[in-house]
């Protein structure tokens, strides 16, 4: 995979995106735009330049948080994309917000494994591990897909970490399983949402090798 190319394209799409007339919802030109920085800041992951790779994944938190304000109600994918860049960027404190503001918006009282994946993810963002427990096992029983990745909220929230090393490599595997990614950018972003997860609780990583992770 040629990671600069891949950065250069999204980059060149995302200002194509901006300047294109709007067609349609305006809300999924948004997240078009939100799209194509997310792809630059994991290809700059990929690559092993830090600061950009930050750098772009906060540019789509932002991005995809603007998209959400634009759509329709219950369009929960939105929030948990906002929530996923922040973390993956090492922006805790504006992961906080957003998860403050994916709540106060009814991500919790919300049916559907879809919320209950924001919600858990924004319970764990603020520290309601116990909460975030009991719906992290709601949605694996609701059919979430891959089941790992509930599975793998469920056990960050029981500070379990032998269940969660288990979880972890089963989502890697899904990614690895995979015949199509966003984007077309291979990268296994749900591990690296749930590594930022696991450092803030201390949790020990096992190094994990694959061409869909950055390397050391």
């Amino acid at each position: 995979m040629d990671w600069g190319e891949t950065r250069e394209r999204a980059i060149r799409e995302h200002d194509e995106r901006g300047w294109a007339p709007a067609e349609g919802r305006e809300d999924f030109r948004l997240a078009g735009i939100a799209g194509a920085s997310w792809a630059a800041g994991l290809a700059s992951a990929m690559l092993g330049d830090r600061e950009g790779a930050e750098e772009w994944l906060r540019r789509a938190a932002d991005e995809y948080e603007t998209s959400w304000r634009a759509a329709p109600a219950a369009s929960w994918g939105r929030p948990i994309a906002v929530l996923r860049c922040r973390l993956m960027a090492g922006d805790v404190a504006g992961a906080r917000v957003d998860a403050d503001g994916a709540l106060a918006a009814g991500a919790l009282e919300a049916a559907g494994p879809i919320a209950g994946y924001c919600a858990a993810l924004a319970l764990l963002v603020l520290g309601r591990d116990d909460q975030a427990a009991a719906v992290a096992a709601r949605i694996v029983q609701e059919g979430l897909q891959p089941a790992s990745v509930g599975r793998s909220l469920a056990a960050l929230a029981r500070r379990d970490e032998a269940a969660f090393r288990d979880a972890r490599r089963d989502v890697l595997r899904s990614f690895e399983e995979r015949h199509a990614f966003l984007e077309d950018v291979p990268v296994a972003d749900t591990v690296l949402v749930l590594d930022a997860l696991a450092r803030e609780r201390g949790i020990a990583l096992e190094p994990l090798r694959s061409e869909l992770l950055p390397g050391d």
